[in-house]
């Protein structure tokens, strides 16, 4: 009946109606006939579908953690939480990624994203693209940069995920830092920096003299990707953030506010506020909360790129956290010391826990959105996604 009706309506009328039903519903559509197949799968819908009307209550929060189940063995599961309950408690069965790895370093995976649906996991020797909404999935083949010249280690020290707005391309960046051995001299360092073009599939590498890059450090809560760019946390003349635009292929850096310096004990995070970049400064889990003179400074950018509108929007106690994880609508979203998922509201002061646990330090949190988007290349042929 489906079938007879999608054939009496005009093209256009009958997207209209059905771009209002959920991911999975549209999946089930799939199956009636190759009429309903073709147009589900179209660009035309799938772009239509991505930038339909929402509002917060069609987001879903998108949890990653990890669990103990033997020596040295972790599984690490994605799972859909309500974004309009209280309680956000899961909606559907929790997703097992293929492919990475399980080993004690797993539980600090990367999880990038999402942009227009799609989101990227990786354990640094595995990249996957994957839409949640879907279950459709696209390792990545290896980039054969990965070996080092004779005398030369390796190390990874940032990972972003986004795409060129100029060609409309995902891409994945990494920041790798070769060195011969410190305690020689000279010790020779530099930066190679390897760069995945989802519509050729393939890597490129360009290689920066140590002096030209500041030192990427690795933070619980960075990676971001804003306003075309992915953005790191550095070490330089000063900590700064370090960013890359996707679509020129270039590194700037973005100067945090005078009273953000990491020697003094401070920890890091990037969110999105208000449509703003928005940097946390909170205490070092291993140091020892001083409740009269720590607290969680969370300062927005107004002018993006400029550096001197750094702006302090809150200012609120200290809370023995592991880390900050995302901001969504009033809630600061975090992560405990033990593993679970807490959140401080902006306009209530209030601090709410969780049923929700993971191996400490492994919580990571995305706000999502629903969409159709595919993990390949448009147009490629005699290859196909999987599925689970």
């Amino acid at each position: 009946m489906s079938d007879g009706i999608m054939k009496k309506l005009p093209q256009d009328v009958t997207s209209c109606i059905i771009l209002r039903l959920a991911v999975k519903s549209l999946l089930r559509y799939k199956c009636i006939s190759k009429t309903w197949c073709t147009l589900l799968d179209s660009s035309n819908f799938i772009n239509l579908h991505v930038k339909r009307p929402t509002t917060t209550k069609d987001e879903l929060i998108l949890l990653k953690r990890s669990f103990e189940e033997g020596p040295n063995q972790y599984k690490n599961v994605l799972s859909f939480l309500s974004g309009c309950d209280d309680d956000h408690y899961p909606i559907s069965p929790n997703i097992d990624v293929p492919y990475l790895s399980t080993t004690f370093g797993s539980v600090t995976q990367h999880i990038m994203g999402p942009y227009n649906g799609v989101i990227v996991l990786s354990d640094n020797e595995h990249v996957v693209l994957l839409n949640p909404s879907t279950r459709e999935y696209n390792l990545l083949q290896p980039s054969p940069f990965e070996i080092c010249p004779p005398g030369f280690d390796r190390y990874i020290r940032g990972l972003g995920f986004g795409i060129d707005l100029t060609m409309n391309d995902y891409k994945f960046v990494r920041i790798n830092e070769i060195s011969t051995d410190p305690y020689k001299d000279p010790c020779v360092r530099g930066n190679r920096v390897e760069v995945y073009e989802l519509n050729i599939d393939a890597w490129r590498e360009e290689y920066y003299e140590e002096e030209t890059l500041p030192s990427v450090y690795w933070s619980p809560c960075s990676e971001l990707f804003y306003k075309g760019v992915c953005h790191w946390f550095a070490s330089g003349d000063g900590e700064v953030i370090l960013c890359f635009d996707m679509s020129t292929d270039t590194f700037r850096n973005i100067k945090m506010p005078h009273t953000c310096y990491f020697p003094n004990g401070m920890c890091y995070g990037l969110v999105i506020l208000n449509d703003s970049l928005t940097l946390i400064c909170y205490r070092d889990p291993t140091c020892e909360i001083d409740p009269i003179t720590d607290v969680i400074d969370i300062w927005t950018m107004k002018d993006y790129g400029v550096n001197d509108t750094w702006i302090l929007g809150y200012t609120i106690r200290p809370l023995p956290i592991e880390s900050p994880l995302t901001i969504w609508n009033d809630l600061l979203l975090l992560q405990s010391r033990s593993g679970q998922l807490i959140s401080y509201n902006f306009i209530s002061d209030e601090v709410k826990e969780y049923n929700l646990h993971g191996y400490p330090g492994s919580l990571k949190v995305i706000v999502y959105k629903e969409s159709l988007t595919s993990t390949l290349r448009e147009n490629r042929q005699g290859t196909q996604a999987q599925g689970f």
